[in-house]
């Protein structure tokens, strides 16, 4: 049987090594980390950025642009027409001459009322020299395609649902019943449809605008 001496020692080194590992910031040997609570467990939600704009200046400005695409295209009518959703970038700003960042900020309108707000970023090219700022409106075809802007991480054009850029050469010669993609997006300056203009990789994200 060991002496009482010994046990004691035991009882020393064990104690030491138990302080040790708790200084350096490790739990000690025998103490066991409380259970998590349900609100402990579970990831907090997360809170879109805010808008730089507020929400009725979004929602007025996209529906003013909107119904002026409308009135320089009529495919893009026919189209909103039998969209599930639409959703409008009325102003979009360029940082850099031939190319740079972008961003911008629109509406998604769902039987012609907004149903929610989000921002667009990412680079823009092939826009013509001196123009710096454009807009865009995405026209969803269908409830699946809009359940991609709902993605946490955000919605990029050119990955997942297919995306068709409509310019005014091909806006002439297009009906409703030759559109069977997903997306459909028109770019749009002061002057009308915009050519040229490329939004592959562009970013959209929700915000909350008050």
């Amino acid at each position: 049987m060991p002496s009482r001496k010994a046990i004691h020692s035991v009882v020393v080194v064990a104690a030491t090594l138990s302080f040790a590992s708790f200084a350096q910031g490790q739990p000690a040997p025998s103490t066991a980390a409380p259970p998590a609570t349900s609100a402990q467990s579970q990831p907090a939600a997360s809170t879109p950025p805010a808008a730089k704009a507020p929400a009725t200046a979004l929602s007025r400005d996209s529906q003013a642009a909107l119904k002026k695409l409308y009135a320089q295209s009529p495919a893009a009518k026919a189209l909103g027409e039998r969209a599930s959703a639409i959703l409008v970038f009325p102003t979009i700003r360029k940082a850099g001459f031939v190319v740079g960042g972008q961003y911008g900020e629109g509406t998604l309108i769902k039987g012609g009322k907004p149903v929610g707000y989000y921002s667009t970023t990412g680079l823009s090219y092939g826009l013509q020299a001196g123009a710096q700022k454009f807009g865009y409106a995405l026209f969803f075809m269908n409830d699946n395609a809009v359940s991609q802007l709902d993605k946490s991480d955000g919605f990029e054009i050119g990955v997942g649902p297919s995306v068709v850029v409509v310019d005014q050469g091909m806006a002439k010669n297009v009906t409703t019943t030759t559109m069977q993609d997903d997306i459909y997006a028109f770019v749009f300056g002061q002057k009308g449809l915009m050519a040229g203009v490329g939004l592959q990789g562009n970013k959209v994200k929700r915000i909350a605008a008050k």
